[in-house]
């Protein structure tokens, strides 16, 4: 908002002085070429919105299929034979505990780690499954469940930390914001009238606009959270008495 403010008054203080030194500038081209500025403002805000907002849905879609193919490799854990069984179990329990620690604590990267050491403890586990009963359907099922539940991991990681709206599109949107403002404090000054409060409800706009891009592009920052409830859900019914 302070930006917002300083290119509009910026703008201001330019057009006052164009106005004493100059009367051969008119107030309509400007007002035309403000508009037409503040046009493509409008466009670049909803282009990065759309790609933000994109981009939310698909962390939370990611989110999603996470805890289906984990449930999913839960319940088919059910028809392996022991002592695979209860170890299988107990490390989706374990790897479950994880995903929801990082989300809490919000220290993702020692939580990645541990996610993949988890996979690997289950992956040799399903190894050895595999090879005592290389013809079997079930196990069959149980390793492709527990090969998508690997595979949603890469892609959740990569939705959430690595796919960023990038900065060239950050510096132009920017660039943008302070040139259409400046240039809207430009036609106030140049028209001659006094500053009007008007621009603070201009400036607190698009400074909610700039900021709900912001936290929609920054998931470990933002204030703008995927909700865990699935992944809550999820081990609540994997420590849920059987019936």
């Amino acid at each position: 908002m302070i930006l917002v403010l300083l290119a509009v008054e910026g703008g201001y203080r330019l057009g006052r002085f164009r106005r004493e030194r100059s009367d051969q500038e008119k107030e309509a081209p400007v007002g035309t070429m403000v508009g037409a500025t503040l046009g493509l403002l409008a466009l670049l805000l909803a282009f990065t919105f759309g790609v933000a907002m994109t981009r939310y849905d698909a962390r939370r879609q990611a989110l999603l299929d996470e805890v289906n193919a984990i449930g999913t490799a839960y319940l088919r854990a059910d028809l392996l034979a022991e002592p695979h069984r209860t170890e299988v179990r107990k490390l989706l329990r374990e790897y479950v505990d994880i995903r929801l620690e990082a989300d809490q604590s919000g220290n993702f990267e020692p939580a990645i780690r541990r996610s993949v050491e988890q996979h690997n403890l289950l992956w040799a586990q399903a190894a050895v499954i595999g090879e005592k009963n290389p013809g079997s359907i079930v196990v069959g099922l149980f390793i492709r469940s527990l090969n998508d539940m690997i595979d949603l991991h890469s892609k959740r990681v990569q939705a959430a930390l690595r796919s960023r709206i990038p900065g060239t599109i950050w510096v132009a949107l920017y660039t943008v914001a302070i040139l259409a403002l400046g240039a809207m404090g430009y036609h106030e000054g140049l028209s001659g009238t006094s500053r009007s409060l008007a621009i603070l409800a201009v400036a607190f706009a698009f400074s909610t606009a700039l900021w709900l891009v912001t936290d929609l592009d920054r998931p470990r920052a933002g204030s703008l959270r995927i909700s865990q409830q699935a992944m809550i859900e999820l081990r609540n019914s994997m420590t849920a008495p059987k019936r």
